[in-house]
């Protein structure tokens, strides 16, 4: 048997460390070639590293959260042959094991009530099951996927075994946790009435999140951001959406209103060039671009990223129907390349049925300008003297003011309330 030292690679352009953003694996566990090891966060997405032989997993070297050097001894394996390892090189210290699980000291029997009083509602608790999980005040580790998960079912993860590396606590972890009798109430108990709840849980914030916070403070720190909003008529659009998926063909994908945002900015910004570009504000430079290349703001369970439609201006609406889902798809399974997720030189964000009346989007530098989508509702307008019902929904833009004027924002968003408003004037030059 031999020992493989595997190390960590350049998975970014000349990037001298990178992120443990999740271990998949842990120590004394078999692999096999090209099994999915760790996720590593670079600067622009998260890269799944795959593992480079087959063998059992004898270290692992960082924590979740922890920046290790490129080139650095990520992963030891034990592997048949003689591995990479030369004879005296020093190991790396291994990945501190798990400390043992202490019981919790036992809760005291409740006091006897007296006969005649009346009996007392009790809250709704997580229920303690007969195996310990850690010393009492250590807080679970678990993935913000994993604990949104447990939050829905109402498991407090303090209860919960964890099998990953340091206890960490993965969605096995639950599955097991619930298959084997775990609960969200004791047996007995009254129904939940509003009780006091103490206790504060500490999240370290790393990987995606940490990157997120990181441009959205810097976005917000260095960009003189102004907003313009304004309500735009929709109903025509609508009709034209409905009836174009009604009888779409069947191999086409289904129209929401991004396509037809998408088509009504790429055929306003010849007209404003200086809105989509991107300004390198340590050179003083505003690069401005004769192609769209359309960011689109996309939760994952992980943290919002941007993927990038390539030259959006030569798609029309069933091309840009298709991107959308399938880069949409790429960044929440985490599949997006690189290249998917940089270079956008203008972003739409949307919140969807969710979008609220308006908002005040951050802009995604180094670019100049975002624009919001709002939700779609009915309202009372006045049209011709006239009170009618019409679907309205709002544009909600953000402005690097260093750039952008406010004149320019206004005839912008302007110019694209007049498309969509008339849609058939999407489609004429």
């Amino acid at each position: 048997m031999g020992q493989y030292f595997f190390k960590l690679p350049d998975v970014g352009e000349g990037t001298a460390e990178a992120e443990i953003a999740a271990w998949h694996v842990k120590v004394g566990d078999t692999v096999k070639e090209d099994q999915h090891l760790v996720d590593i966060m670079t600067d622009k997405a998260v890269v799944e590293i795959p593992s480079p032989v087959s063998g059992r997993i004898t270290a692992l070297n960082g924590e979740a959260g922890e920046m290790r050097p490129v080139g650095s001894v990520l992963i030891e394996i034990e592997v048949e042959g003689a591995g990479n390892a030369k004879p005296g090189t020093a190991k790396p210290a291994p990945a501190p094991e798990p400390v043992a699980a202490k019981a919790p000291a036992p809760e005291p029997e409740p006091e006897p009530k007296p006969a005649a009083a009346a009996p007392t509602p009790v809250a709704r608790e997580a229920a303690k099951p007969a195996f310990a999980t850690r010393a009492a005040g250590d807080k679970p580790l678990a993935s913000p996927a994993v604990r949104k998960r447990a939050w829905d079912l109402g498991i407090d993860l303090q209860f919960v075994p964890g099998t990953g590396p340091a206890g960490r606590i993965g969605h096995d972890d639950l599955d097991g946790f619930i298959a084997s009798g775990g609960s969200t109430a004791k047996a007995g108990t009254a129904p939940f009435r509003d009780v006091k709840r103490e206790g504060v849980e500490a999240v370290k914030v790393i990987g995606l999140r940490r990157k997120i916070a990181e441009k959205m403070q810097e976005a917000k720190r260095r960009i003189p951001h102004f907003s313009y909003i304004e309500e735009v008529d929709v109903t025509a659009l609508e009709e034209l959406r409905l009836h174009l998926n009604a009888t779409k063909k069947a191999d086409r994908p289904k129209l929401t209103i991004l396509p037809f945002l998408i088509k009504a900015m790429t055929k306003a910004l010849p007209e404003f060039p200086q809105i989509n570009a991107r300004y390198d504000d340590d050179a003083g430079v505003v690069h401005r671009h004769a192609g769209v290349q359309m960011g689109i703001a996309t939760q994952t369970p992980t943290g919002l990223v941007v993927p990038v439609i390539a030259h959006a201006e030569a798609l029309d609406l069933w091309g840009a129907a298709g991107e959308i889902a399938r880069l949409a798809a790429a960044a929440r399974d985490g599949k997006a390349t690189r290249d998917e997720l940089a270079g956008s030189t203008i972003t739409i964000t949307s919140l969807g049925a969710m979008g609220g009346l308006a908002s005040t989007p951050v802009i995604n530098r180094p670019e100049v300008a975002i624009v919001g989508v709002n939700k779609m509702i009915e309202r009372p307008v006045v049209r011709d003297g006239q009170i009618v019902i019409r679907k309205i929904m709002n544009l909600s833009a953000s402005f690097d003011h260093r750039v952008v004027d406010g004149w320019d924002a206004a005839a912008f968003i302007q110019r694209i309330r007049g498309l969509l408003e008339q849609p058939a004037t999407l489609f004429m030059d």
